[in-house]
């Protein structure tokens, strides 16, 4: 037989453990007790692995609903930056204190670009 591995089918094959068990109760009254015992587990087992889907389904949508909310923060954010940029100017330095890069010119390269020679083809 094929070892089960996942939960679900683990109790699955519990499940029909215990139906055969249920089916042969005349035949197996020695094992009553066990039995009834094996049936309360098993569906306390199910009830927590509903439980689980549950939270998972739960969890996959409140991670969406997060993802939404940081982007729309994010975007806010963004545009209050670009206000606090005005407000300040856009060179002061107090915009660091918002993490804003402030503007301080282009740094220039300290060697002028040597023009290009054009390349002869009519040699």
């Amino acid at each position: 037989m094929v070892r089960e591995t996942t939960t679900s089918g683990r109790l699955g094959k519990l499940a029909r453990f215990s139906a055969a068990l249920a089916t042969n109760a005349p035949e197996l009254a020695h094992l009553e007790g066990a039995r009834l015992r094996l049936e309360r587990s098993l569906a306390e087992a199910q009830e927590i692995a509903k439980q689980q889907a549950a939270f998972i389904a739960s969890k996959q949508e409140a991670s969406q609903k997060l993802k939404k909310a940081v982007n729309e923060t994010e975007r806010l954010a963004n545009g209050i930056r670009k206000l606090v940029a005005e407000s300040y100017g856009v060179r002061s330095e107090k915009l660091a204190e918002f993490g804003v890069q402030p503007f301080r010119g282009r740094k220039l390269s300290r060697e002028a670009p040597e023009p290009k020679a054009p390349l002869d083809t009519n040699s």
